[in-house]
């Protein structure tokens, strides 16, 4: 009977019975003694019962009751009391205590009053003041109730002295106005300043460790809200459990100790965005760390925004073209796709997002580098090389580097990506590069694991997944109705040994559009980029390649394909018939082409014109490695200067006819001659004037037009090997 009675005190205790309801209950049923016996009567009804209690007793104390009576121990009430009254009294003292600090110890009267304040707000019976001294307030008092506190010290007024008068020098800008006008400010911003008790839910520290802090109190704040301790450290809420939170560090713990005051902001966590960020270099928190102005922010956005719906998005139609002749060819990526990087260490990763980044010089595309969990000296030498290329006039750096803690990493992206956003929904284009989110993933595990959560798969928990589709899904390329922006993600993963199958690899292979491997053997040949032409897929971005770089590309990625195939099975074999040879040969001409050096982009013109040459034309083919790369560069020049019509004609058209087809071959063919001579032939060398004008509509007019340019060019004996037109589109081999 005993421990029956204890163990319904404790579910009371649970329930929130109050001790003035369970008391007024025992009351009533000593009054009405009829009562009490018809709730320990088997044969009445449940619902009679119920109904009973629903018309008699307190509201807190009726489910407390039916439990009772649904149990049939109702005999046991008087034991139940007893036993709660007994538990409830250390319970309850707790509950209602409140802790006084003042200067001067107040009067009775003003003791009074706080308890009769307190009783009415939180609609207590009673209350118990403690009482503590503490002369830093200065003057006056603060009360601290439950996770609440309200400040009516000197202290706490020049704190909110402080703070209105910073928010009025960054409105107006205060570090660029003179002193005069900065004490007119200041002045008018003193008489402004409305004066307040200050009220705000505190917590306080249980324990703090390895970047993690477990907070109690704060019973009122949610996932992801920004947190403030004692000691200007700011945090943000990651966990919620029933009698305490856990809460990420935003910088060191040196200063944050267990019973370190806690404070809600009631913010979620978010970054400052605005113009003023382009060319600066800025911690995940959009503090800039660069030698800059100080920023002038003016706007804020939340680091967890929900992605674009798919009423809000369109399709993949507009390259964005990363100037490396290997991807713009075969993996077109558009603007609004999410391409994957991914590789082994040192594989040349970083360069491609690079290059990509330097190639959008001019184009109209604000550039975003998230550097995450990278050494300090890496993210320099990125910036000095993307300053040397003129590109930070369009890019902004965040960074979090391995010497930042796991939860300034773990954020990071999320930063980049608001930033990113900001610029989306203005209707710009932005190219936002995460390097990497192998390392993100590891400080999320790091996270997870101080928090005590389950591990999974390789250490991570559950969420991973979760963690990297929502930080993905928000880049898209907006409807016209919604902005018409465009966020293009280049998200880098590092492979371990080269297995694609790990655990994060395959996450981020299924969320993105598409991946550029790059391949460990291939980069120690000195094929560089190492691209892999045959794990290395555009899913999408084939939609928004130009009619002129898809055929002039034409069979280049199965011309790789079987060249590789041959390649592997020559080794077993030194005797090779002659059209072995001449794929071979064609084959490794194609290899070199693509090779490229860092930080020198092609422009789409100049890969379209190489790609005619090796591809339609073979014009590479039997030429040395080094030969190959001079060869094309010095067309490519030779063409912008000597011949700017067929450049312009490319550049402003996206496409070509057979007929300009036909032109580019026979003079990069000429041109390939003089240079093997090692001469430089000068603009024209005794070509024919051709017409690039629009192709007529009448298609017998171009049919003739097309026979003309053929007999210009057979009668001109000084171009050797003109090509000819096939019907097929595929060239017989000879």
């Amino acid at each position: 009977m005993i421990e029956a009675a204890k163990e319904y005190a404790h579910k009371f205790i649970g329930m929130k019975v109050s001790r003035t309801s369970i008391q007024k209950a025992l009351e009533t049923l000593e009054l009405l003694p009829q009562v009490r016996m018809e709730f320990e009567n088997l044969s009445i009804s449940l619902e009679r019962k119920h109904a009973v209690i629903d018309s008699v007793f307190p509201a807190d104390m009726r489910d407390a009751m039916k439990l009772l009576c649904d149990n049939n121990d109702f005999k046991y009430f008087t034991d139940i009391y007893n036993e709660f009254m007994s538990l409830s009294r250390t319970f309850y003292e707790s509950e209602i205590t409140a802790e006084l600090r003042y200067v001067t110890p107040p009067t009775e009267e003003q003791l009074l009053a706080i308890k009769k304040f307190l009783m009415k707000r939180h609609s207590l019976d009673e209350v118990i003041i403690e009482q503590v001294k503490d002369l830093s307030l200065v003057n006056g008092f603060v009360i601290r109730f439950k996770s609440e506190e309200y400040d009516w010290s000197e202290k706490g007024r020049a704190n909110q002295l402080r703070d209105h008068l910073e928010s009025v020098m960054s409105e107006a800008g205060a570090s660029d106005v003179s002193r005069k006008k900065l004490l007119s400010l200041l002045k008018g911003g003193i008489e402004d300043f409305d004066l307040h008790a200050d009220h705000s839910e505190v917590g306080d520290v249980g324990s703090v460790g390895d970047g993690i802090a477990i907070v109690k109190g704060l019973e009122h704040a949610f996932n992801g809200e920004i947190v403030i301790f004692d000691d200007g450290t700011r945090g943000m809420v990651q966990e919620i459990r029933r009698n305490e939170l856990g809460v990420v560090l935003f910088g060191r713990d040196t200063g944050v100790k267990e019973g370190t005051r806690v404070v809600r902001t009631g913010n979620m966590a978010g970054i400052g965005v605005g113009e003023c960020y382009l060319g600066r270099i800025i911690n995940a928190l959009g503090e800039a760390v660069d030698d800059g102005d100080e920023l002038k922010v003016t706007q804020f956005r939340p680091l967890e925004c929900p992605a674009p719906s798919i009423v809000d998005r369109q399709s993949v139609s507009v390259p964005l073209e990363t100037g490396i002749l290997a991807i713009d060819s075969m993996f077109p990526i558009g603007r609004g796709q999410r391409e994957l990087i991914i590789g082994d260490r040192q594989t040349g990763k970083t360069s491609i997002a690079i290059d990509a980044i330097i190639n959008q010089r001019g184009k109209d595309v604000i550039c975003i580098y998230v550097a995450i969990g990278q050494k300090a000296s890496t993210v320099a030498k990125i910036v000095n090389n993307l300053k040397k290329a003129g590109a930070m006039d369009y890019t902004i750096v965040v960074q979090a580097t391995a010497a930042d803690p796991a939860p300034l990493q773990y954020i990071a992206p999320y930063s980049g990506t608001s930033l990113a956003e900001y610029f989306m929904y203005k209707g710009k284009d932005v190219l936002i590069v995460y390097d990497d989110l192998s390392k993100h993933a590891v400080s999320y595990r790091t996270i997870s694991l101080l928090l005590e959560r389950s591990p999974g798969r390789e250490a991570y928990p559950g969420d991973v997944f979760y963690l990297h589709s929502r930080l993905l899904e928000r880049s898209s390329r907006l409807s016209k109705a919604a902005g018409g922006g465009s966020i293009t993600a280049l998200p880098i993963i590092e492979t371990q040994a080269g297995d694609v199958s790990a655990y994060i690899p395959t996450n981020v292979i299924s969320i993105t559009d598409g991946q550029i491997y790059l391949e460990s053997e291939l980069f120690f040949e000195g094929q560089r980029p190492a691209v892999n032409v045959g794990l290395s897929v555009s899913r999408v971005g084939g939609a928004a390649q130009t009619k002129a770089m898809k055929k002039a590309a034409g069979s280049l990625r199965i011309d790789l394909a079987q060249y590789k195939e041959m390649e592997v099975f020559t080794q077993f074999s030194s005797d090779l018939d002659d059209n072995t040879k001449n794929m071979l040969t064609y084959g490794k001409s194609l290899m070199s082409l693509l090779k490229q050096p860092l930080g020198e982009p092609i422009s789409h013109e100049g890969q379209v014109i190489s790609l005619i040459s090796a591809v339609s034309g073979k014009l590479f083919s039997g030429l040395e490695s080094k030969a190959v790369k001079h060869l094309q560069m010095d067309i490519i020049a030779y063409f912008e200067k000597a011949y700017p019509d067929i450049i312009k004609k490319l550049a402003t058209e996206k496409t070509y006819d057979d007929n300009l087809k036909e032109i580019i071959i026979a003079i990069a063919s000429k041109y390939r001659e003089s240079w093997i001579k090692g001469e430089r032939p000068a603009v024209g060398f005794d070509m024919p004037e051709f017409n690039l004008s629009s192709e007529s509509a009448d298609v017998s007019n171009q049919a003739e037009g097309e026979k003309e340019v053929k007999e210009e060019l057979s009668s001109d004996k000084s171009i050797p090997n003109k090509p000819k037109k096939k019907k097929s589109g595929k060239k017989k081999k000879k």
